[in-house]
């Protein structure tokens, strides 16, 4: 029975994931009525705190997109990967880790892309090198960001949700990226063919048009004028991120209330919870920054990320729920299964939630549903923040929106799919990346926690 349902469970996340958007979540509903109108399991509890925070901290992300916030950022960047076209391999995803940790969103890369691809191929720089761990690095900046729904659902009520669980996460995760993005541009500085032996290269530098835009000494598309309040927006956001740092490194700042039962919004010993804080702070920000740069709200809800936001919400909503009535009903099961195995081997762990992440496409929901698993089989927590890195298995399938734009802004086709689908260009600095931040968090937590 377990298999059967197992088979379920995977099946409606293979199939919400092909539909894209808010597929994961309605196929999620579905493989929720069954288990529960079928198999008669009692429903888990709905991930309604993840939820709240993925509204509240994606709503202040899209104010600063509204505000003109995130296009400052954009050409902050731009000029960072414009300065050093020569190692672009290595100055490309760092910048983008920079700024995709600050924000706390991968959505910045999209406008980075076709710098990257630009830049390089004027260099005569294979640009799948640059692009490939670019596109990982945004993903491993989500795991160490304040600002990001993974992060803080990780680190708030449910998982870890001990003082200073933030700071932790942070000063593990953050390093210990670092030093796999490093590896990540060590393992493709020589990927593939140099584009001077590269075929599909030659034969597109046949047509004059192509040669001609390649060669071109001018940017890749005209610099629009920056909405005027841009950079308020940025130094209202920064504010925003800093005091969320600061609430996590210093609890005690924060009033307490009252002892009773545990909440969304007060811990049992009357302290605020981080999901609260961080939805108090966010949008807050938000309304300040409309109304320090004079930007409509109504604008805010046309732009990019807030329909995004949507879709995570929807997302998370029906996967997480139907994952988390899974694993309820199996609990005995499962961590008979898996106790002897993760208590001798913790980074065994990391395997499964590296599997269940490259199925999800989503790292919130992915933390929501594993780390409590990993919690009740015994994981200390320095081992589950040293885990933490595996949620961002989301690129081992190529259909997440970043490796496809990746792949469509290289105009030299250098940047592709393989003829066995997971052979693509993100496998191995995805791998060595990810890979590296998990065994670079263990030592890391032994040292510093």
């Amino acid at each position: 029975m377990l298999l059967l349902q197992f088979s379920i469970l995977i099946g409606m996340i293979l199939v919400g994931s092909q539909m894209k958007g808010i597929g994961l979540g309605v196929m999620g509903m579905v493989g929720l009525s069954i288990f529960v109108f079928i198999f008669g399991m009692k429903p888990g509890d709905p991930p309604i705190d993840v939820m709240l925070v993925i509204m509240a901290i994606v709503s202040t992300a899209a104010t600063l997109q509204a505000c003109g916030g995130l296009d400052y950022l954009v050409k902050l960047a731009e000029k960072v990967i414009r300065s050093n076209p020569s190692n672009i391999v290595f100055i490309a995803p760092f910048t983008v880790y920079f700024f995709c940790l600050f924000a706390g969103t991968a959505h910045l890369l999209y406008s980075l892309l076709p710098i990257i691809s630009e830049v390089a191929a004027k260099k005569r720089i294979r640009p799948e090198r640059p692009l490939s761990i670019s596109v990982i690095a945004s993903h491993l900046a989500i795991t160490g960001s304040p600002m990001s729904a993974a992060t803080a659902a990780f680190a708030g009520a449910g998982i870890l949700a001990y003082p200073g669980a933030l700071i932790d996460i942070m000063k593990v995760c953050i390093p210990a990226c670092i030093i796999g993005i490093f590896l990540g541009c060590l393992s493709v500085i020589r990927k593939g063919k140099e584009l001077s032996e590269d075929p599909i290269f030659l034969e597109k530098m046949k047509d004059p048009e192509f040669a001609k835009s390649l060669d071109s000494n001018d940017s890749a598309g005209e610099q629009k004028p920056l909405r005027k309040g841009a950079k308020t927006s940025v130094v209202i956001f920064s504010i925003a991120v800093l005091m969320i740092v600061l609430a996590g490194a210093f609890p005690q700042l924060l009033p307490t209330f009252e002892p009773g039962a545990a909440s969304l919004v007060l811990k049992a010993n009357g302290e605020l919870q981080m999901v609260a804080v961080i939805s108090m702070v966010t949008l807050t920000a938000s309304a300040l920054m409309m109304i320090a740069t004079k930007t409509s709200a109504v604008d805010v809800t046309k732009v990019s990320l807030f329909s995004s936001m949507a879709t995570a919400v929807v997302s998370v909503f029906g996967v997480v729920w139907m994952s988390s009535t899974f694993m309820a009903h199996n609990e005995i099961v499962i961590k008979g299964f898996m106790t002897d195995i993760v208590s001798a081997h913790p980074w065994t762990f990391a395997i499964a939630v590296f599997i269940l992440g490259a199925l999800m496409f989503s790292q919130a929901a992915t933390t929501k549903t594993m780390m409590p698993l990993g919690m009740s089989l015994g994981l200390s927590n320095p081992a589950l923040i040293a885990i933490f890195p595996a949620v961002n298995a989301d690129f081992v399938l190529p259909g997440y929106p970043t490796l496809l734009a990746a792949i469509n802004f290289d105009r030299t086709g250098s940047t592709k799919i393989g003829k066995f689908v997971v052979n693509h260009s993100f496998m191995i600095p995805g791998l060595v990346a990810i890979g590296t931040a998990i065994a670079a968090g263990f030592l890391l937590g032994a040292v510093l926690l």
